[in-house]
């Protein structure tokens, strides 16, 4: 099937898009080990995780992105320092299939879209030996290996959270560690250019390990949960306007003080509902939290994952 012909059959009939509402998330590390689960869930509503099917592989501590309504969602690397890319069918529960590689293989990396324009970028993580800054990009609509797109800064290389202001084509990335070092860097970069990322502003609480959701075209991001330099877990959760630069602004709390394993929830996009799945406390957590994207305040209990675990990856088909 040639990308042409398979980008408009996930976009529907006469190529308009999906209404979406669907989150999954996938994978997860939990008292039983690694596991190679995806579950999902409806946004809009609240209640517990469902099953959808299996990673190929048990690839926890990967990244995830998606083309929106597009209906595709793709996840690169994990636990093991792999480069398997795998994508799934948000809309239609079932076990992933192979996608192609990174360029580098990782674990704690973090994935970021410009949504129906149909590019997907998988940025930092941890490598064996050490830490990788590479960014790397696919066309998510095809299948195939991952592009060379340019190089985080020494600052904060691994375990970030990430998310877009979709067509708008910027993607942000903050926090994360060296591992020596943690982070409170939020950094930028335009999705469909390539090039190193450049400095946006700082994070309102240094840590490692956050998610991120964003409104889409909205144009507002929410960094949430982590770890600080003392390995306190913390419920904050923090903002920033992701078409200017500077430094992010409180928004509330966490129902739950927890890593969050880096990368990103999941959000139903203009419709403003944000979803942070799992983490440790330092107990492994079933949590689902929701916030009002363009609002403040502090988060609501959504429901539980299937089962209670960490270094989950999240994304929409909104």
């Amino acid at each position: 099937m040639s990308a042409f012909t398979e980008k408009n059959t996930l976009m529907g009939a006469a190529g308009v898009e999906t209404s979406g509402d669907r989150g999954v998330a996938m994978a997860a590390e939990t008292d039983s080990g690694h596991t190679n689960v995806i579950q999902y869930v409806e946004i809009s509503t609240t209640g517990n995780a469902t099953d959808f099917g299996d990673l190929t592989g048990t690839y926890t501590y990967g990244g995830a992105c998606s083309n929106g309504g597009s209906d595709r969602g793709i996840h690169g690397g994990g636990q093991g320092y792999t480069d398997v890319i795998d994508y799934i069918t948000i809309s239609s529960p079932g076990n992933a299939t192979d996608f192609g590689d990174l360029t580098v293989a990782r674990s704690n990396t973090c994935g970021l879209s410009n949504l129906k324009d149909d590019r997907g970028v998988f940025a930092g993580g941890s490598v064996s030996g050490g830490q990788s800054d590479v960014m790397d990009y696919v066309t998510i609509s095809s299948t195939g290996d991952a592009t060379d797109f340019g190089d985080l800064p020494s600052t904060h290389k691994s375990s970030n959270g990430a998310f877009s202001n979709g067509t708008d084509d910027r993607g942000v990335i903050g926090g994360g560690w060296t591992p020596s070092t943690y982070s409170d860097v939020i950094s930028y970069i335009t999705i469909t250019s390539t090039g190193n990322a450049s400095d946006f502003g700082d994070l309102t609480v240094t840590r490692r390990a956050v998610q991120g959701v964003s409104n889409a075209t909205g144009g507002r991001g929410v960094f949430a949960g982590g770890v600080n330099s003392s390995g306190t877990r913390v419920n904050t959760m923090d903002y920033v306007t992701i078409g200017s630069t500077g430094n992010a602004t409180d928004f509330g709390d966490l129902s739950v003080a927890r890593s969050l394993g880096g990368n990103s929830g999941a959000s139903n996009g203009t419709n403003q509902r944000g979803l942070f799945f799992g983490g440790d406390t330092p107990s492994y957590s079933d949590v689902i939290d929701y916030i009002t994207i363009d609002s403040t305040g502090n988060a609501t209990d959504f429901g539980n994952l299937i089962a209670a675990g960490n270094g989950v990856a999240g994304c929409s088909n909104a």
